[in-house]
């Protein structure tokens, strides 16, 4: 790889390759590449890209997965190089499906890309009462709860998170993100949620938004 080019590790993240990750990351390492360039410039693009990819409908999720694998095994080798050093964190969001919904497969997708995309990420679990979402954004001095309904018999339980949010004085200085199948854009406006994904690529979109907004 060229000097300060890591178009070929990006392509072997977004390939799911881990093998040529693995190699690659050790070749930077040995020619004395700084770590967060190779995490920041090399690993997290090749996500990125996918995540791209994924919004146009040119993958599914078995790609996704494969892809978040390989940048793992990369950052297996780089973050015991990573500790202590100045990290760029996006933001840190509270994470869990609401209580009553046990399914985890899209919240453990959405946390895989949040995480790969810079953002610190809380996971709460399934079956998750509205105190409990509330108290961990309290204690974490989170910017963002994002929450995941796959029963319409549970979407009630969102609408707890925010009064729960409100409750705890952190109503306006912590948003919200809300998801799952039966799940809309005109919902999250509803009960006065500001964001809404419809996947796990689209949740990192609306994370930065609400970063940036």
């Amino acid at each position: 790889m060229a000097a300060n080019d890591f178009t070929v590790l990006s392509k072997a993240v977004e390939t799911g390759d881990d093998k040529k990750v693995v190699e690659l990351v050790k070749q930077e390492l040995a020619k004395g590449t700084s770590p967060i360039d190779i995490m920041e410039k090399g690993l997290v693009p090749g996500v990125q890209a996918l995540g791209q990819l994924f919004k146009d409908g040119q993958v599914y999720l078995p790609e996704i997965l494969i892809s978040v694998r390989a940048m793992d095994r990369g950052m297996e080798l780089l973050k015991p190089l990573l500790k202590g050093k100045d990290i760029h964190n996006k933001g840190t969001v509270v994470l869990g499906s609401v209580e009553g919904d046990l399914h985890d497969i899209g919240k453990n997708l959405v946390k895989m890309m949040l995480e790969s995309n810079g953002f610190k990420v809380v996971d709460v679990g399934v079956d998750v009462p509205a105190t409990t979402f509330a108290k961990a954004a309290k204690d974490n001095n989170a910017n963002i709860v994002a929450m995941s309904s796959l029963l319409t018999i549970t979407m009630p339980e969102m609408p707890k998170v925010i009064e729960a949010l409100k409750a705890a004085g952190l109503k306006g200085k912590v948003k919200c993100i809300v998801g799952g199948a039966p799940v809309t854009r005109e919902y999250a406006n509803s009960i006065g949620c500001e964001g809404f994904a419809e996947d796990c690529a689209s949740a990192v979109d609306e994370a930065s938004r609400l970063m940036a907004a």
